[in-house]
């Protein structure tokens, strides 16, 4: 198996959480086809894609718009949610960054910035076995300006006591790459480590 590497002069790590630690694609694609077939949408996974790293609302406000649907987008993150909240509990940890978490457990300061919310988080964490690892988790609950902006990392690196060049990001998204490199960050690319069936972006719905 091989592992990621750690760059020259990183005093700290930020992890994303969705398909970066978790296998949660296939839970999240499963849960929005739920919410989009009671009111008949056909609901398009490529929207995991081009949305990854942005919170539950913002998918919610394009399905909003694209299905002219009588439902309020608060209703259908709510709908989400229950989905998600009720089957969380099975999904499967990514390897091999979980075990390259392991590995430097105790050893370097570590974070998680994530676009999903503070209570998918956890539970996500809880599922895959890695919630004891991290102290610091910066969620979409905790920012105002989500990936691709720089905000989550840059609160998990002021929350670690860290400046932002000494850190180093681990992303499976395009916009959560955008937000490392935005902050002044190094930035790993997870998705090379994977098997071809890891290797799309993941999300934070």
């Amino acid at each position: 198996m091989i592992l990621p590497e750690i760059h020259k002069g990183v005093k700290a790590l930020i992890f994303d959480l969705d398909g970066t630690l978790a296998d949660s694609l296939p839970t999240h694609i499963q849960c929005w086809q739920k919410v989009c077939a009671s009111f008949n949408y056909q609901f398009d996974e490529q929207i995991l894609y081009d949305l990854t790293g942005m919170p539950t609302h913002k998918f919610a406000e394009y399905i909003k718009n694209d299905s002219h649907c009588d439902i309020s987008i608060d209703e259908i993150v709510k709908l989400k949610q229950s989905y998600f909240y009720s089957v969380a509990a099975s999904i499967k940890p990514m390897q091999p960054i979980t075990k390259f978490v392991k590995i430097h457990s105790g050893k370097i300061l570590m974070s998680i910035g994530t676009g999903g919310g503070r209570r998918s988080a956890e539970m996500i964490l809880e599922a895959i076995g890695m919630r004891q690892y991290f102290e610091v988790i910066v969620t979409a609950d905790d920012v105002v300006n989500h990936k691709p902006e720089p905000d989550t990392f840059l609160k998990c690196a002021e929350l670690m006591g860290v400046e932002p060049g000494f850190c180093q990001v681990f992303e499976d998204g395009m916009k959560g790459i955008e937000a490392a490199r935005k902050a002044g960050m190094k930035v790993t690319d997870v998705r090379p480590f994977y098997s071809n069936r890891n290797m799309q972006d993941g999300v934070s719905a």
